[in-house]
């Protein structure tokens, strides 16, 4: 029986997205769970991966198209089976802000130009009024918009994806090969050419304005809905850091894997949330659901803004694997490849500013999650000696608060889960038992 390839639901605010690329064709043969196409959302592109093996058939969408989130994309088919007749689906069109960038009032299905070919124009500051477009009706397509960059040779081909990161590590893309078609410069090269550096976001110009739209605009409304339908309140706590940091050292001098704090941080709140699963909880439609799985959201900062992917059953993980499996989830965030899977379903949320030198901070709770973890940087303070009340010893410590939902979770359940994760975090041998 045919299986259908539905364009998922990435996130809690998602509608629809564009069709980037199909990285398989019709009659392909396909395997469970392989990549098989990329679509761009408002927040980040992502591939959409194969719900069974067999052939794919049936292709509804073509590249540049605009669907809305649960329409059929394609079909899942074994040899000698069919797909299911279906009407050919109709391009949605560009959006709304695509339009106005045009000149449109409002946007339609009748615009000159797809949304991939007017985002790319865009990227590569191309006036589409002066390209014929090949594709139906003289409409004008991706390949239409990539077929005039020569005439633009200072301007190196590559994508949105590629540029984005070439500029937020200040790497120049002139002598760059690119993997993609006609050399075209793709996310993958620019991570693999780049140095062995920080990542280090480039700031935007001075005196400019900054279109509150894609990423931007989807984190507003986000953050808007959670912080004005969730009555949040918010609980803190300073803890010693000193066994935190003798466990990385002592692993980091024999491992490749570098352990970071947020990895430590992440696998004891996974210990913690199983001992606490009111925290591990969502409001759905009135009712308090406890998840059964523990599966941890990591925010990563990207140029654009924020994204949270998940490492998923944390609690079933060691500290070490957790560290490789945030490092490899943060390059595909950067890249813009991440899957469904790898952004989807998390119950509980870390946020790490200490990397930027932050002490403290209070984060918005990631709906429909009820809790998030702020984490600030391990410093050395001035603190009472705990062996003697009236000695002042010199300690590296950290700060964590914790956001909450009030209406999944009271003052004193939560205090009771920040106290045990701060023994845990003092005391990160526990896991050992």
């Amino acid at each position: 029986m045919a299986t259908e390839i539905i364009l998922p639901k990435f996130g809690f605010t998602h509608e629809e997205s564009q069709i980037a690329r199909w990285l398989k064709h019709e009659g392909d043969p396909v395997v469970k769970g392989e990549p098989i196409a990329e679509v761009t959302t408002d927040k980040i592109n992502m591939e959409v991966e194969a719900p069974d093996s067999g052939i794919l058939a049936g292709v509804r969408a073509k590249e540049g198209e605009t669907l809305a989130t649960t329409e059929v994309l394609a079909y899942v088919v074994q040899p000698g089976e069919m797909p299911p007749q279906a009407p050919a689906v109709a391009p949605s069109g560009p959006s709304r802000k695509t339009a106005r960038a045009l000149g449109a009032p409002g946007g339609n299905r009748n615009e000159r130009a797809t949304p991939v070919a007017a985002k790319l124009a865009q990227e590569q500051g191309l006036d589409l009024s002066s390209l014929q477009g090949t594709g139906p009706g003289g409409r004008i397509t991706r390949k239409d918009v990539e077929a005039a960059q020569p005439a633009n040779p200072g301007r190196v081909a590559a994508t949105p994806a590629a540029r984005r990161l070439a500029r937020e590590q200040a790497m120049d893309m002139a002598g760059l090969q690119g993997s993609g078609p006609r050399g075209r410069i793709q996310a993958q090269d620019i991570l693999d050419a780049r140095p062995d550096s920080a990542f280090r976001p480039s700031p935007p110009e001075a005196g400019g304005i900054i279109p509150l739209e894609g990423m931007r605009a989807a984190i507003a409304e986000r953050m808007a809905f959670s912080f004005q339908t969730a009555p949040h309140f918010t609980l803190q706590v300073d803890l010693d850091a000193s066994r935190i940091e003798v466990l990385r050292t002592a692993h980091n001098e024999w491992s490749e894997t570098r352990v970071s704090p947020t990895a430590i941080v992440v696998k004891v709140c996974a210990w913690a949330l199983n001992r606490h699963p009111q925290v591990n909880a969502s409001l759905i439609e009135n009712a308090i659901h406890l998840h059964p799985q523990v599966d941890v959201g990591v925010a990563v900062a990207l140029h654009e803004g924020l994204i949270v992917p998940v490492v998923h059953a944390a609690d079933q993980k060691g500290i070490r694997a957790i560290a490789e499996e945030i490092g490899r989830l943060t390059e595909r965030a950067r890249a813009g490849r991440l899957s469904e899977g790898e952004l989807t379903g998390g119950t509980f949320t870390v946020s790490n500013l200490g990397m930027f030198g932050i002490d403290r901070f209070a984060a918005i709770i990631n709906p429909p999650e009820s809790a998030i973890l702020a984490v600030g940087q391990i410093s050395r303070r001035a603190v009472p000696a705990a062996e003697s009340g009236d000695a002042i010893v010199v300690r590296p410590m950290m700060t964590l608060t914790l956001s909450v939902d009030h209406r999944v979770l009271d003052g004193a359940t939560a205090a009771r889960f920040l106290d045990e994760l701060r023994q845990g975090l003092e005391n990160p041998g526990w896991l050992l038992f």
